[in-house]
């Protein structure tokens, strides 16, 4: 799969107080990277300079095989933390007057402006002033005119800020959609089940440093421990599982809503295999559910993120 982001030894000083060291990754074309970290890392840093409103001190950005220039951020949309639209200016204005900015085409733009105030119910709000608007519908028209010249790669920052969670599906809805599309998407965000449910992969960032670059499915594997979760028709002798020699210990833990029976988290032995602890229990009984107890995304964050000690001095 291309490559439309391609990120090598990116430095960025603030004075002499480094925001970004050495970063580098490439996100594929199509696919919806998250962008973490802690508060501070360096994340708006990097995402700025994505897309020329910051230069770069060292290294090469490229988008779609070009450096970052005033040019390649046409083929961008992003949305900032901050808002950024005009109090008086109303709804269907501000996002036509940010799609022409970016060069598109004026029908196609109003095209594309109707068919998102659907999405986001806000058809009946059009010819309302931005002032006049709750935090959450302003959020909605900063996220139409990100992406109402339907640029190739799309930065949202904190885009579930001020949503409550029925927007917060919406939003998802929207992603969703654009990534039918072909559309290529940055998230950064701290609503780590968002993250999980819709990025392939993460790029993770504390003190300007990049952490780590890979698909979450790579990464919850690479970070997994040695625990099982296993739920069977009846209680296990807890005694007779531990003498089995292939268990390191065993916990209860309540089973899942829709599950019946008795469920445990069991950590196997260095050397035990999946298939020891199955003969192991299995001897006891009907054995109905077996997985992996791999690590959430929010477990992976705190893990790398705490290694570290944080900086205020980053953005």
């Amino acid at each position: 799969m291309d490559n439309i982001l391609q990120i090598n030894g990116l430095y960025k000083y603030y004075g002499d107080k480094a925001a970004l060291q050495n970063v580098s990754f490439d996100v594929a074309k199509g696919s919806i990277c998250g962008i973490l970290g802690p508060n501070g890392a360096g994340k708006t840093t990097l995402l700025r300079i994505i897309n020329s409103i910051l230069a770069k001190d060292a290294g090469d950005v490229r988008v779609m095989d070009r450096p970052v220039s005033i040019e390649s951020s046409r083929h961008l949309g992003y949305m900032p933390e901050e808002r950024g639209l005009y109090d008086k200016m109303r709804v269907e204005d501000q996002i036509m007057y940010f799609g022409q900015l970016k060069g598109g085409d004026k029908k196609r733009i109003r095209e594309v402006m109707n068919e998102y105030l659907e999405l986001f119910n806000m058809t009946g709000e059009r010819k309302r002033r931005i002032k006049e608007l709750s935090k959450g519908n302003q959020q909605k028209v900063q996220i139409i005119s990100t992406i109402v010249h339907e640029p190739e790669l799309v930065i949202f920052d904190e885009p579930f800020s001020g949503f409550d969670p029925i927007n917060g599906v919406l939003l998802q809805n929207l992603i969703s959609r654009l990534h039918d599309k072909g559309t290529t998407l940055l998230l950064s965000s701290h609503n780590m089940p968002a993250i999980e449910e819709m990025c392939s992969d993460i790029a993770l960032i504390n003190n300007g440093t990049l952490l780590v670059k890979d698909s979450i499915i790579n990464i919850k594997e690479n970070n997994k421990d040695q625990s099982v979760l296993l739920t069977t028709r009846e209680p296990l002798s807890l005694d007779m599982l531990k003498d089995s020699g292939t268990i390191v210990s065993v916990e209860p833990v309540k089973a899942a809503g829709w599950r019946k029976g008795a469920a445990y988290r069991v950590i196997k032995s260095e050397n035990a295999t999946n298939q020891d602890v199955l003969d192991a229990v299995a001897i006891q009984g009907d054995i109905i559910h077996f997985e992996e107890a791999l690590p959430s995304l929010n477990d992976i964050f705190i893990k790398y993120t705490t290694a570290q000690p944080s900086s205020p001095n980053n953005n």
